[in-house]
């Protein structure tokens, strides 16, 4: 019963903003940490947290540190150099949790139904060829930053829901895969519909599918730090949750329920713009950003049975050891497990 308070108590706390109580040990300290993040509307709970104060309400002077991909964050949390981060699983991500590492202690953005969520996109080319859906993609190339990346799993278990085989590139960066997908240099990728649609929009390369019609309920995106953090600073942690919670109950609340109506929707917005296509003027970056509404948890929960299902993923694609547990990878003592 205790282990089950603690948890209702977290989450009840991100989504009504009663953080007074849980911050006061960090509060005095106004302690000092590093949150890695990318510019996706995924993120935008972090970008909540900081712009409306409820970092420093829990007592944590955050600096955003930003990455390109998912790999390259994991490596930060585990060499120190970042203490808290949003992104997808990844071979990388696993590889470092069974050394102890790393660990999962929440979840982030998920596919819902009846929400617009990431769609698989093809290069005009390969759409004026015919492939017109996914089931047409036999022998095709499809987009991946890295091996083991979210593109080459949500990619993989489409291809065999659809029994077609795919020619998976690694092209490192989301900037250099749609340059390879807009060019026809790539048949296929998936991502996010912040981006997805402004592509299809061009009319360079055109929508065929959803990811949620492939891995429903798919935690996209998850909360993760090092195993030390998570072991060892159980107050910062419990306080840097408690503060993104509530930038994940203003996100949804806003650009879902629209809570607020258009004007809440337009302030969000505002906000989020100040590190979403920030280089663009607001008014074309506002319907990008309202594209990119998507679900993030509440109260940070973690689905596990979508968590466990990547693993076995990467376990059967030989990309880690057939030997770890869901177990060596989360800590499932700060949040709700769902799923």
């Amino acid at each position: 019963m205790t282990h089950w308070t603690r948890r209702r108590t977290l989450a009840a706390l991100g989504s009504v903003g009663a953080i007074a109580g849980l911050a006061t040990p960090a509060l005095a300290s106004k302690r000092k940490i590093v949150l890695g993040a990318l510019r996706f509307t995924s993120h935008s709970a972090s970008f909540i947290a900081q712009e409306r104060g409820y970092f420093a309400d829990a007592g944590l002077d955050v600096e955003l540190r930003f990455f390109q991909a998912a790999s390259p964050m994991s490596v930060a949390i585990a060499s120190g150099d970042v203490d808290y981060a949003i992104t997808a699983m990844s071979g990388g991500l696993i590889s470092l949790a069974n050394r102890g590492a790393i660990k999962v202690i929440g979840g982030a953005l998920s596919e819902e139904p009846g929400i617009d969520g990431q769609k698989i996109l093809v290069s005009d080319a390969a759409y004026q060829a015919g492939i017109t859906s996914p089931a047409a993609l036999e022998g095709k190339s499809f987009g991946m930053t890295t091996a083991g990346s979210s593109f080459h799993y949500m990619g993989s278990r489409m291809a065999q829901k659809e029994g077609v085989s795919l020619s998976f590139k690694p092209l490192q960066k989301v900037g250099a895969i749609i340059g390879a997908l807009k060019s026809g240099q790539i048949d296929a990728w998936s991502i996010v519909p912040h981006i997805a649609k402004p592509l299809a929009g061009s009319g360079a390369v055109h929508i065929i599918g959803d990811v949620a019609d492939y891995l429903p309920d798919y935690q996209v995106t998850t909360v993760f730090t090092s195993a030390q953090n998570a072991s060892g600073e159980q107050q910062m942690t419990h306080d840097f949750l408690s503060a993104y919670s509530r930038g994940v109950a203003d996100y949804n609340a806003t650009m879902i329920d629209r809570a607020s109506g258009d004007a809440g929707v337009d302030q969000m917005v505002d906000l989020i713009h100040k590190y979403v296509y920030a280089d663009r003027p607001r008014d074309k970056a506002a319907k990008s950003i309202i594209n990119g509404t998507m679900r993030l948890n509440e109260g940070a929960a973690m689905n596990t049975k979508s968590l466990a299902d990547q693993l076995a993923w990467f376990q059967a694609e030989k990309l880690v050891d057939a030997d770890i547990s869901l177990e060596t990878i989360i800590d499932p003592s700060y949040v709700d497990s769902i799923g």
